[in-house]
């Protein structure tokens, strides 16, 4: 394949003032961490080269710029001044976002598809995100024509800046804009990030959470030298024999699977006060063929993983349109292999994952450096680790520019072994899982999934 890059721009937000904004002790911990990948695939194939850049380009970066108002700390910098107990997101005059105008020869079908596709091929499209020991940028982004057939938009997010409600949020308010352009509507208030609402967090006092996640955060440092470094540690290398594959439920197979549960529960355990969402039962599903897959010893320990948000369990709630993030960790660590590829090991993840969930109505934030020990302390025991982004409620096909909506989405970012989750584009309950595998595993995965499904 060849990826010629035609420009670098950067594009200003249409009006701007300076700001900071502190970090919260929901973002710290992702300040280390390496960035979201996303890529949006858009079918275009009327559209001439020429066309292209003549018109859609200058679409999107014109509702680009008028996003960016609101969106304003996508264009800013996370920085850790020396006077200053914690890290801020700075915005200064003439910030912008950085956007890489590219052209592939690459198969659109191929990458944009649901089978077995080369992960080399899918980081093209997504631009790089600076970070140093001194600054940090929150966001950049990738335009990519693939001529005759389509394009994408890859997207690199900065995880302390935006979790992947607001991250998705952001996305479909630009193609809000972009769609109405002509009639420069304003956003919606479903769309209107809520700015106001971080003093919620910054000013409550939680028995000192801000100092005790940074603490946390420096653990996760390989270079402990300077604690005050935004710099990420080393990106682990992907194999040339890794492939991502996007496993589809659709609803009739969360319903399939839902009576399953309720057919297999023993006697004592009354289904109906079991958590059965789309979510649970697709997270278990595929987890059981993960397991299954990987084989070994039944003594091995594993464990697995995901992020709650906790917006509306808050006291006071946060509103839906928050900017920023309001992860915590849930998660059941360090747990036999052997309990999840028994018979009834898709039963036991349910309830696993059902008593999880259950549980954050009782969960209190204050708890949230010790929940981050436990995750990180089982990371080095674990033989196999899984954990999941995003969900199927982010509503990433909604995201229509003008053009149509996307043929598909995919979270790059995911390393071997992780998983994402979206919902089914043209089926309301259905389910997708994008999986990062090394092929021979991968096949197995698949072959476990398809299998379970025909029982």
């Amino acid at each position: 394949m060849t990826l010629l890059v035609v420009e670098v721009a950067r594009v200003i937000p249409d009006s701007a003032n300076s700001l900071t904004i502190p970090l919260t002790f929901f973002d710290i911990p992702w300040l280390v961490g390496h960035p979201v990948k996303r890529v949006f695939f858009y079918r275009l194939t009327e559209s001439t080269r020429e066309h292209f850049h003549s018109f859609i380009l200058p679409k999107l970066k014109l509702s680009l710029s008028l996003v960016l108002s609101n969106y304003l700390p996508l264009s800013g910098h996370i920085t850790w001044d020396s006077s200053q107990p914690k890290p801020s997101i700075v915005v200064s005059q003439n910030d912008a976002v950085s956007v890489t105008i590219a052209e592939s020869d690459s198969d659109f079908s191929l990458l944009s598809g649901y089978g077995q596709r080369p992960v080399s091929e899918l980081h093209t499209l997504i631009p790089e995100l600076p970070a140093s020991d001194d600054s940090a940028a929150a966001f950049s982004l990738q335009i990519t024509l693939f001529p005759n057939q389509g394009f994408s938009i890859g997207v690199a997010a900065h995880h302390a800046v935006s979790d992947g409600k607001t991250s998705s949020m952001f996305i479909r308010s630009w193609a809000h804009l972009c769609k109405h352009e002509e009639n420069r509507v304003s956003l919606p208030e479903s769309l209107t990030p809520s700015h106001d609402d971080r003093s919620l967090l910054v000013d409550r006092d939680l028995t000192g959470l801000d100092e005790k996640m940074i603490e946390i955060m420096r653990s996760m440092k390989g270079n402990k030298t300077n604690k005050r470094s935004l710099s990420r540690n080393p990106a682990k290398k992907l194999g040339d024999d890794a492939v991502m594959a996007t496993l589809v439920l659709s609803r009739d197979d969360v319903v399939r699977l839902r009576e399953r549960v309720i057919n297999e529960s023993p006697p004592s355990q009354d289904p109906s006060l079991l958590h059965l969402s789309a979510f649970v039962i697709a997270y278990a599903y595929v987890w059981t063929c993960f397991v299954k897959a990987r084989g070994g010893d039944g003594e091995r320990l594993v464990s697995l993983l995901f992020g709650a948000d906790l917006r509306k369990r808050l006291d006071p709630p946060l509103p839906a349109t928050y900017f920023g993030n309001c992860l915590f960790p849930q998660g059941c660590f360090n747990r036999k292999a052997s309990e999840f590829t028994e018979e009834r090991g898709f039963v036991t993840t349910v309830e696993i994952l059902s008593d999880l969930v259950k549980g954050l109505s009782s969960l209190k934030v204050e708890t949230m450096a010790e929940a981050y020990t436990v995750l990180l302390d089982s990371l080095a025991e674990s033989s196999q680790f899984g954990s999941i982004a995003g969900s199927n409620r982010l509503g990433v096909y909604e995201s229509d520019f003008g053009w149509g909506r996307p043929v598909k989405v995919d979270v790059v970012s995911i390393g071997q072994g992780a998983m994402s989750m979206a919902e089914r584009r043209e089926d309301s309950g259905g389910v997708e899982i994008g999986m990062c595998l090394k092929k021979a595993e991968m096949d197995l995965v698949v072959s476990f999934f398809n299998n379970g499904l025909q029982s």
